[in-house]
């Protein structure tokens, strides 16, 4: 999975606001693979390849372009453009084959034939990296901080949250997560995401529940 920026208008005012952003949650893009959308920018615009330098040098990994115009200087060392995405701002797929069964971490059990479920009965580790896009996610323990659960459907925590959980990976903004515990460094459900930052404090280690209302997702305790 990529996340995608789109920079649009003036670059130097939108590096500022990204600066600003990365201030508010410092660890948001660390080994984050990103492609950046250059459609929004103007086939005029100069110094573009010079931009994603800028980029680079802010620890931001990129991957790939989309909408490149091929008269602008020095694009071409940011490797092959990706196909142009009519949903900018969304999670898309890495350029890389599928497998036909998931690869399941040690404890994990797919219940059922046409499961749309994958259990995990143990904690997830830090660095571990866990992918089910045929549904929901359950783990019966905790997730560590740099751990990661994405599930196309709904997530399942039976413990403390400390690292990202992302629902509804497969375009399902009714998709929610759930935990006993949050103290997560990242939410998203359907390409809208709160970071640690943003969380407010009245729900921060507590057993929440997070779903999106429109545009804008909403954290509650559960009682």
């Amino acid at each position: 999975m990529a996340l995608v920026l789109a920079p649009e208008g003036q670059l130097n005012d939108w590096l500022i606001a990204l600066d600003a952003q990365m201030e508010r949650s410092p660890n948001f893009f660390d080994a984050r693979p990103v492609v950046v959308d250059l459609g929004g920018i103007a086939r005029e615009q100069k110094g573009v390849a010079q931009f994603l330098e800028l980029l680079e040098r802010r620890g931001i990994r990129i991957i790939g372009t989309e909408g490149a115009h091929p008269s602008w200087d020095g694009i071409e060392k940011w490797g092959r453009p990706l196909p142009v995405s009519t949903k900018p701002g969304r999670e898309i797929e890495a350029p890389a084959a599928k497998p036909d069964k998931p690869a399941l971490p040690a404890g994990a059990s797919l219940p059922g034939t046409e499961a749309n479920t994958l259990l995990i009965d143990q904690p997830v580790r830090s660095g571990q990296s866990v992918v089910f896009e045929r549904g929901d996610i359950t783990v019966l323990g905790s997730v560590a901080s740099g751990a990661e659960i994405m599930a196309g459907g709904s997530v399942h925590i039976y413990g403390t949250l400390r690292g990202r959980a992302i629902a509804g990976l497969a375009g399902h903004p009714g998709a929610r997560i759930f935990c006993s515990e949050l103290q997560a460094e990242l939410l998203a459900i359907d390409g809208v995401y709160q970071t640690a930052d943003d969380m407010p404090a009245k729900v921060v280690g507590k057993p929440v529940q997070a779903w999106l209302d429109g545009e804008r997702m909403k954290i509650s305790v559960l009682t």
